[in-house]
């Protein structure tokens, strides 16, 4: 079973594995011929979680026409980090649409209903999905919505004065991934959602972009992990959740004794992610409100003091990576483990027996060693990819921080010249805002409400009404006018 489609599809005018766009000069090109067609009211760049939430929610609003294009051949979620058991660390709650909109036929209940498994999901009481799941739910809606556009790579973005409209350059794929055709859409409104990076620290670039040497990136763990299973000594670079899943998923097949096994971060402990109910507002429209209103200056302190908000390890993953070294001491003895945080790598080198050395420093102590494995899994986290190479077309019209980002106002709208403002059109993002809008950018639990902001923008009126208060928490103090001082009292003359 699967969602009524509409009668008819309107018409079809990520990186990189995740976005829609790919390295190489921003050229222009003609496409090839065809009608001229209506200009949409919005275009999607980038079909991940975000944007596909973006559309899910669209879908209903029958006055929009829109089109969202990837480069990818479908949807896919994370793939290499689907670990057996690994859930998401949002409720299901955080679906695609249910925060704005519960009774929309995409949500995961709905899902649910049409996989025939709503009633094993009632009685499996989870709160927190497996992400294997997440990604089934996703894909499910990815098959089903009309407007997506997979295989399309976005060449240019760019204004067209004439027609006071965005112009958007695309090369349709075929299934080997090679150019099949050329072809352009005009639109009043573009939403960019091309997702993140991973990031791979600078010691470590020259050994993970090598074929031959076994350091990859934890996104890619699923696909290289049979092969970092058989080396003799495995390295984990990395604090976060994903470090804390593929130690874990090590540690559980390597025999006792003789796991050789070294996890190493630059944080100071294995800390737990803050999860504590106040904690999460953070993670609230109201909190991204007050972050917004922040100077830029204290935003950027901000940040990466928040840390344990979004990059610690849930309490669960950490309870069962203490248990199962636990159960190794039964019989006597210590794992054959090394958990270290506070480490930084400062290089990588391959040695002449094909083995990897990595010199790390502690700062706290002042000390430095050599550690030499066979093996590294780099969970070192995403970077927001850059918005530059899409959008060299429209460089001149992009105001600008003093760092030189992308200013972005609070409905998600990059602020543009007045040329383009004036006609009404515009540019969102998804997912690149963290400098403007606080650690909530990345969460999925903003999703749905994001896009119905973004909606609510684009059509000029509430197509989704959105709660004015959302969190317990006051997050600054309101503010008011200073009050009268008395001035100081001047006694009048007094007359005969």
């Amino acid at each position: 079973m699967s969602p009524t489609p509409p009668d008819a599809v309107r018409h079809a005018d990520r990186p990189a594995p995740r976005s829609a766009h790919r390295r190489g000069p921003a050229t222009h090109r003609e496409p090839a011929h065809t009608p001229p067609q209506s200009p949409r009211d919005l275009v999607g760049i980038g079909i991940g979680p975000f944007n596909l939430s973006l559309a899910a929610l669209a879908h209903p609003l029958a006055e929009l026409d829109t089109a969202f294009y990837d480069q990818r051949p479908a949807f896919h979620w994370h793939p290499g980090l689907l670990i057996d058991g690994a859930t998401l660390q949002v409720p299901f709650l955080a679906d695609l649409v249910t925060l704005a909109d519960p009774a929309s036929p995409w949500s995961f209940l709905n899902y649910l209903r049409h996989r025939e498994r709503l009633f094993p999901f009632y009685f499996a009481e989870r709160f927190h999905i497996q992400r294997a799941e997440y990604d089934a739910y996703c894909r499910w809606v990815s098959d089903h919505l009309p407007g997506l556009h997979f295989r399309h790579h976005i060449d240019t973005v760019r204004w067209d004065p004439e027609r006071s409209l965005f112009a958007i350059d695309f090369t349709q794929l075929d299934t080997d991934g090679a150019a099949e055709a050329l072809g352009r859409t005009h639109a009043r409104n573009i939403v960019l959602g091309i997702g993140t990076a991973p990031h791979v620290p600078e010691p470590l670039q020259a050994l993970a972009d090598a074929p031959d040497v076994p350091v990859v990136h934890s996104a890619d763990y699923l696909h290289h992990r049979e092969r970092i299973r058989s080396a003799g000594h495995i390295t984990v670079v990395g604090s976060g959740q994903s470090g804390a899943e593929v130690f874990l998923d090590l540690l559980r097949h390597r025999p006792a004794g003789r796991e050789r096994l070294h996890w190493l971060a630059r944080t100071e402990a294995f800390a737990p992610m803050e999860y504590s109910k106040l904690g999460l507002e953070h993670f609230t429209p109201d909190y991204t409100r007050y972050f917004h209103g922040l100077p830029q200056p204290v935003r950027d302190r901000l940040v990466p003091r928040q840390w344990q908000l979004h990059k610690g390890i849930d309490a669960d993953t950490i309870s069962a990576i203490h248990d199962e070294l636990y159960q190794r001491t039964l019989h006597g003895g210590w794992p054959d483990t090394v958990l270290t945080p506070g480490v930084g790598v400062r290089a990588a080198t391959r040695t002449g027996q094909g083995r990897i050395e990595l010199e790390l420093e502690h700062p706290q102590q002042g000390t430095r060693s050599r550690l030499t494995t066979d093996a590294v899994v780099l969970a070192t986290g995403y970077r927001e990819r850059p918005l530059d190479q899409l959008l060299a077309g429209l460089a001149p019209h992009i105001r600008r921080d003093t760092a030189g980002r992308p200013r972005i106002d609070e409905q998600y709208r990059m602020d543009l010249d007045p040329t383009i403002t004036a006609t009404g059109c515009t540019i969102y993002v998804q997912n690149a805002e963290r400098h403007t809008h606080g650690v909530g950018a990345p969460d999925l639990g903003l999703a749905a409400w994001r896009s119905a902001t973004i909606l609510n923008a684009v059509t000029g009126k509430k197509s989704y009404p959105l709660p004015s208060r959302t969190a317990f928490t006051t997050f600054g103090l309101p503010e008011q006018p200073a009050p009268d001082r008395p001035g100081p009292t001047v006694l009048a003359p007094q007359h005969e």
